[in-house]
């Protein structure tokens, strides 16, 4: 038995099996790596707050706090409260550093998002920001699959049990007629749930014939010979759909409202450069992909490169979407029908837009 299959039985024997939960974006379940920003802070606390803590993903979905921490938006509109950040590798953990206090304000993907909200009757998040759209692909080998019609009897990885990837494809599959287990996977096609940290090595070595993920994880397969045969966004009304969003806990959001709207204000105004310096904001986040802190390695301008590309940057969090996607777990079979409503509240957000010059976003109705 191969070294990576015998990652793979292992993480598929402690995965827990949560009929009735999504799971969460599925970086692994690693403990958070306390992080500090690089840029000093300078004049008046925002709210009286020695810091504000900040909660995110190494990797190119979380594109808009991780260019914010390298160009300092984020730490300039605080001013001298600090901005402390956590790096996770998976949602839950996240989640549960909210819920615990550890850390106030988070990136996160919508799943966990979902769940977290679900789980604690609408008590421990809102949802504040959206931060991505996109970036998730399906990438196979050529060699095995030519084309959407040659998925029967093969092997498909998504990141995580209930994560977003993972209803993504159970939804498609169920809509081409496939019938998957949604729980043990195995069916007509068989979806194995994959760290995405060791994806690429099970698909190099062939043990998987495909795979639902997202970005920089997709560019890598195909880096390593694989054909991107499906788009995420082509399933979506306008290509658009939330892949990551802004949480924070509703005790720090009650209780220090400045400090939010500073963040966002950082969170916008990062987006903003992104999008008009594309070149600089795809290097300055190499960069802090590069620091230990975060992933601790650069990528590959063949992997880099794309995977910036490939993720819209968006302060709309795309409410509309986020119930679909709740939609989907509960087709898949995954997810009790969940009630959403007042897991937004976007009056901070339209009111830094609003002052930025920008239109105001929706909630779909499922603010406060």
């Amino acid at each position: 038995m191969s070294a990576v299959r015998h990652r793979l039985l292992a993480a598929a024997a402690t995965v827990p099996l949560l009929i009735g939960a999504l799971g969460a974006c599925g970086y692994g379940s690693e403990a958070p790596k306390p992080t500090a920003a690089k840029v000093v802070p300078k004049g008046p606390r925002t709210d009286g707050l020695p810091n504000v803590r900040i909660g995110l993903f190494g990797n190119t979905t979380h594109a808009t706090p991780l260019v914010g921490l390298h160009q300092g938006f984020f730490q300039k509109e605080l001013g001298g409260t600090a901005v402390k950040t956590s790096t996770f590798n998976a949602g839950p953990a996240e989640i549960e550093a909210l819920n615990s206090g550890a850390i106030d304000i988070g990136w996160i993907g919508p799943s966990p998002a979902i769940n977290g909200y679900v789980k604690s009757h609408g008590k421990s998040l809102k949802i504040i920001s959206g931060s991505a759209s996109g970036g998730v692909s399906l990438v196979v080998n050529p060699k095995k699959i030519k084309g959407l019609g040659d998925l029967k009897g093969k092997t498909i990885a998504t990141p995580q049990l209930g994560n977003t990837q993972d209803v993504a494809l159970l939804n498609f599959l169920a809509g081409k007629g496939y019938k998957v287990d949604a729980t043990s996977g195995k069916g007509d096609v068989t979806v194995q749930r994959t760290d995405n940290k060791v994806t690429p090595a099970a698909f190099q070595e062939g043990s998987i014939d495909g795979a639902w993920v997202p970005e920089p994880t997709a560019s890598k397969l195909v880096a390593a010979g694989g054909k991107p045969i499906l788009d995420e966004k082509k399933l979506w009304k306008d290509g658009k759909f939330v892949i990551t969003n802004v949480i924070v806990s509703q005790k720090f959001l009650k209780e220090h409202p400045k400090a939010v709207e500073a963040v966002l204000r950082g969170s916008v105004k990062t987006n903003a450069w992104i999008r008009s310096h594309p070149d600089e904001a795809r290097q300055a986040l190499n960069d802090q992909l590069a620091d230990p802190e975060f992933a601790g390695k650069a990528l590959p301008d063949n992997v880099i490169d794309p995977a910036f590309k490939n993720v819209d940057i968006t302060d709309d969090p795309l409410a509309a979407t986020l119930q679909q996607e709740a939609d989907h777990g509960v087709k898949a079979g995954l997810l009790k029908q969940p009630d959403l409503k007042g897991i937004y509240d976007l009056t901070l957000l339209n009111k830094v837009l609003k002052s930025e010059g920008k239109a105001p976003v929706d909630d779909a109705g499922l603010g406060s």
